[in-house]
């Protein structure tokens, strides 16, 4: 375990907020986390994980301990004719273990390509993408408890998994440390092509397969989206709210050029957060060095030297212009600390 003390967090969040934290904790070993958490050493302070902050944004400094694990590894536990369970370590980046499931022409999470982040905060998000949860592949979750230091093996139903969101970010929100991910991937793997940009792009090919679909997703990814490396962001800030049937109604009434779809709840329809956003004005417009994405109104971005607070300023404003306009709540898929 390294310990350091008064720490740049700037490389260490997709926004490149520049922050500190009071102390921030490295560990590449279970052995280090549960020394650490049976040990308490700083147990006075507030204490938060963050694995590549791909989905955080710090609005100052963090007085308090960050635990940052890095523990790697990937490696096939068990196999029959149709499925590998492969267990893949918390601090692995999670496009190359994508990456790494392609090359074996293992399936099920190619459609996640190119998401930044880790492996270990997948299952927290339950991130998704182009008809793909991470949640439809994930066998089971282990853990370290930040209590006792006790490992604890979460199988797929305890995990409550709902649309980005899971019962490690909420009911055990900072109890728990993810130290590797169990996935049940497929050996002939059936391609999800629904998306119309998808097919769109996949007709040049005569004949396609997993590896195709990857790059053609990439693609998409990024002409869409800002590369994080160049122009801080944490890909989509909002989540896509989900309505009742008879408040959809009642905005098609209103905007019969609405788009959406019926969630996975009967009754319920979803609606791109990025057409609502771009309605009210906000596409391509700045507070301070903090705007929103060109090409996709839904990713907010620091143009500079923006601050946390002015990024969060600007989500507070979008929120509020939503809200006012269609009666819909935006919520946050970025986790603000």
């Amino acid at each position: 375990m390294k310990l350091f003390e008064d720490y740049s967090l700037k490389n260490h969040n997709s926004f490149k907020i520049d922050v500190k934290a009071r102390y921030f904790a490295e560990a590449d070993t279970i052995t280090d986390l549960i020394h650490f958490v049976k040990h308490k050493p700083l147990t006075q302070l507030p204490l938060i994980i963050l694995g590549e902050g791909s989905n955080v944004l710090f609005k100052s400094d963090y007085n308090g301990v960050i635990i940052h694990p890095i523990i790697r590894g990937i490696e096939v536990i068990h196999e029959d004719g149709k499925h590998v369970i492969v267990k893949a370590g918390a601090g692995e980046n999670w496009d190359a273990f994508v990456e790494w499931a392609i090359n074996r022409h293992y399936g099920g999470i190619e459609n996640l390509s190119l998401i930044p982040g880790s492996v270990g905060a997948c299952p927290v998000q339950n991130i998704g993408a182009y008809g793909v949860e991470v949640s439809e592949v994930i066998e089971s979750v282990e853990t370290i408890d930040m209590t006792d230091g006790e490992l604890k093996l979460y199988s797929k139903p305890e995990c409550n998994f709902g649309y980005r969101t899971s019962i490690f970010k909420n009911e055990l929100k900072g109890d728990k440390i993810i130290t590797s991910v169990l996935f049940r991937l497929s050996r002939s793997p059936v391609l999800k092509t629904d998306y119309g940009e998808i097919r769109k792009k996949l007709k040049k090919y005569k004949d396609f397969d997993i590896r195709t679909l990857r790059t053609v997703i990439m693609e998409i990814r990024q002409e869409k989206l800002p590369d994080p490396a160049q122009i801080g962001n944490a890909g989509s800030f909002f989540k896509n709210p989900v309505i009742t049937d008879e408040e959809f109604k009642k905005l098609v009434r209103i905007y019969p050029e609405i788009p959406g779809h019926p969630s996975d709840t009967p009754g319920q329809w979803k609606i791109p957060a990025a057409w609502l956003i771009e309605k009210c004005g906000w596409k391509d417009r700045c507070i301070g060095e903090a705007g929103t994405w060109s090409r996709q109104p839904l990713v907010l971005v620091n143009y500079g030297n923006s601050t946390g607070k002015q990024i969060l300023e600007l989500a507070e404003s979008i929120t509020r212009d939503v809200s006012e306009k269609f009666s819909i709540q935006l919520e946050k898929e970025v986790n603000v600390i």
